[in-house]
């Protein structure tokens, strides 16, 4: 792996670059690259692979960062109130994302250029062979863990999670997913998110710049522990909010975060897992309920899992209503043949029983009866 520093050379050597932009980043990436080196136990893969992600994100971050210096009117771009997905995990937001990516008078943020966001999209003609390598990821994704794919669509020109973007500040949620790292899940449940959002707002400005805007569909589970920040940076956001039972959430999700460990790491400590979930997804539920409390319910628009599994194409058109804007046929369309293929596509998940991952359902539900309470007000639309 190497130490944190090692890392910023290999990416200044790979790049020819050497301005990483505010340091904001170096805290996230110092107790990550430690907790990586003392805790994890990566194997061979392991290793090669989380090097490879992180001398890549630092890489991008410097080619971010270039394209500023010489396109200095990039930051002119304005990203007008988004559309924010958020909600526990496991809730259906994927498959909400899919659906509103397919309306084409707006704009996702797809899997091939939130991973490798430079150069600007609008800077290249012809085909972005960022696309196939997108591509060649997710097969090879399927190929090594199709217990993640089963859980988790993917597609490399399809919609994908704000996830990407904040690990260029080095606070995300997913690295927790790759190995034990229990120092960087403390430390990132109570790091402060506004530097991570600024971030992210610069390389959707560098994502637009060239096009002709459109409102954004964003969307990531993460969000709900760090709404107080996020808000400081996307003022104008609404949110659509996603739920489904607390208790069947858990389980879900601790089974599609074995899955990814399993790529990298030999030892995968199950009981751990639940419990990390538990206590993070537990915690941002109590934050986002004070964040609604505070901000006021009507800037979220909420679908319960049940009823998007039911009528998905009558979810939209409440929430676009919502929105104020229509839902054309083109965009109608497009839903229909997403839902009717990936319907056809999709197989039943059978996870572990909850023991597996030391979770007892009966204890689980009063950490969030607070929630499922407002939560079926909610979504009694």
């Amino acid at each position: 792996m190497g130490a944190h520093h090692e890392l910023l050379d290999a990416a200044r050597a790979g790049t020819g670059l050497t301005d990483f932009g505010e340091d904001t980043f170096l805290e996230g990436l110092e107790v990550l690259v430690r907790a990586l080196q003392q805790e994890a136990a990566l194997n061979s893969t392991g290793q090669a692979s989380l090097r490879k992600m992180i001398v890549g994100l630092l890489s991008q971050r410097l080619q971010i960062e270039d394209w500023y210096r010489r396109q200095p009117e990039i930051d002119d771009e304005r990203i007008t109130a988004p559309l924010i997905g958020l909600g526990l995990p496991r809730t259906g937001s994927t498959a909400l994302s899919f659906l509103l990516a397919e309306d084409p008078n707006a704009r996702s943020l797809r899997m091939w250029e939130a991973t490798a966001p430079c150069p600007p999209p609008s800077t290249v003609h012809g085909d972005d062979k960022r696309i196939e390598d997108g591509r060649a990821d997710v097969a090879e994704r399927k190929r090594t863990s199709p217990r993640r794919v089963a859980l988790v669509p993917a597609s490399a020109t399809g919609p994908t999670e704000c996830q990407s973007l904040m690990a260029l500040d080095f606070r995300a949620h997913f690295f927790q997913a790759f190995a034990y790292v229990p120092s960087y899940s403390k430390w990132l449940l109570n790091a402060d998110l506004t530097s991570t959002y600024r971030y992210e707002l610069r390389a959707l400005k560098l994502l637009q710049w060239g096009f002709e805007a459109q409102p954004w569909r964003l969307k990531c589970p993460t969000h709900l522990l760090f709404l107080d920040d996020l808000d400081k940076v996307f003022p104008d956001a609404r949110f659509v909010m996603t739920h489904r039972d607390p208790a069947e959430v858990m389980v879900s999700v601790a089974d599609l975060y074995a899955a990814v460990a399993r790529s990298y790491c030999d030892d995968i400590d199950e009981r751990y897992l639940g419990q990390l979930n538990i206590e993070h997804w537990s915690v941002g539920m109590e934050r986002a309920l004070a964040f609604r409390q505070k901000a006021g319910d009507d800037r979220f628009y909420d679908i319960d899992f049940r009823a998007m599994q039911r009528d998905p194409l009558g979810e939209i058109r409440g929430l676009y209503a919502w929105l104020g804007e229509p839902v054309t046929p083109e965009f109608e369309a497009g839903m229909q043949g997403w839902w009717r293929e990936n319907a056809e596509k999709r197989e039943r998940n059978v996870h572990p029983d909850p023991a597996t991952f030391g979770i007892d359902v009966d204890r689980i539900r009063p950490l969030f009866a607070d929630y499922t309470a407002r939560a079926a007000a909610w979504t009694a639309h």
